[in-house]
């Protein structure tokens, strides 16, 4: 659903998540690929989205591990959720006409197909 904002900006409701004007902060989902550092507080790992790997910060997630999906933003990932979680985020951000902006073609809004791709 789209509608005008009083401002004359537009807002775009998906699903439960909504953004107005032409821009937005995303946290996004990713894929744990390894884990380093024994301090919950430095501990770091590489994180997967749609075959881009980024250095993500555990600081706010200590139970995250390996093969566990996370949502990021900023460089911080922000929860651990499951796989078909992370498949819902992926199916609303596909959309929502995201998805290409962030690497991956249309079509593979599956946790495990966009974090393996």
């Amino acid at each position: 659903m789209t509608g005008a904002l009083p401002s004359g900006r537009w807002l775009r409701r998906v699903g439960g998540l909504a953004y107005s004007g032409r821009t937005m902060c995303l946290a996004v989902p990713g894929k744990i690929l390894s884990v380093a550092g024994d301090d919950p507080l430095m501990r770091s790992a590489r994180v997967s989205f749609g075959g881009v790997v980024k250095e993500v910060s555990l600081a706010y997630t200590p139970e995250a591990k390996v093969d566990d999906y996370v949502i990021v933003h900023v460089g911080f990932a922000l929860n651990v959720l499951d796989e078909a979680e992370a498949g819902r985020v992926f199916e609303y951000l596909e959309q929502m006409g995201e998805l290409e902006e962030l690497g991956t073609p249309t079509g593979q809004a599956s946790a495990a197909g966009w974090a393996n791709s």
